[in-house]
């Protein structure tokens, strides 16, 4: 049995250089996604949005694996805004943690349906430590479209200069900042992994017009 690891199908938009910035164009794609808002490291609403989603994500491989297709779930991934900015206003800066509003969202395979999801969703629910914020999962196809984006290898904290480069192409070339928001794909998990070491795409949408 053949196991899908879409890191490695899609590795142009999952392994970036972390040295130079490069341009992607996103296709569609469909993700278990939740809405929320708070300082990640302190809003209890984060670490029970990343329980929900992998919950769900590990039930739905699991329904697969049964019906003969296996695959990786995939890293944890974040939309990030600040209340009341614009994107290029986007700052790391503890002081603005707390105004964030971010979507966490895990990528699913092609052949993952809105039934099997749901059949996922009630399966979670009838176990007894069912994670809090399952009903609140949605299954929704996302369109990033092009972005500029590079490899931070560090802490969360020291992404800064890293969006500062993006940021910049995206001007530098006479480009422009669309409706859709500052991305981050989190490789490693930070609880096993020193900050050092970590592993996070970065990634900025833009539009040419």
């Amino acid at each position: 049995m053949t196991n899908l690891d879409m890191k490695k199908t899609l590795k142009h938009l999952y392994a970036p250089s972390a040295k130079d910035v490069s341009v992607v164009d996103i296709p569609p794609m469909h993700y278990l996604m939740i809405d929320g808002e708070g300082n990640p490291n302190s809003a209890p609403r984060y670490a029970q949005a990343v329980e929900a989603l992998y919950g769900l994500a590990y039930t739905i491989r699991a329904i697969r694996k049964n019906a003969g297709e296996t695959f990786t779930v995939m890293p944890l991934e974040g939309l990030w805004a600040l209340k009341g900015k614009h994107n290029p206003e986007i700052n790391l800066t503890e002081a603005d943690k707390d105004s964030f509003v971010w979507t966490l969202m895990v990528l699913q395979p092609e052949s993952i349906t809105p039934e099997i999801v749901e059949q996922a969703r009630a399966i979670v629910n009838k176990k007894k430590d069912s994670p809090e914020l399952v009903n609140e999962v949605r299954f929704e196809q996302y369109h990033e479209g092009e972005a500029v984006q590079i490899m931070h290898i560090g802490s969360y904290n020291d992404e800064g200069p890293n969006v500062a480069r993006l940021h910049a192409h995206i001007t530098d070339n006479g480009w422009k900042f669309g409706d859709n928001l500052h991305h981050e794909i989190y490789l490693n998990d930070p609880r096993k992994v020193a900050a050092e070491k970590l592993k996070t795409v970065i990634r900025q949408p833009f539009t040419r017009s």
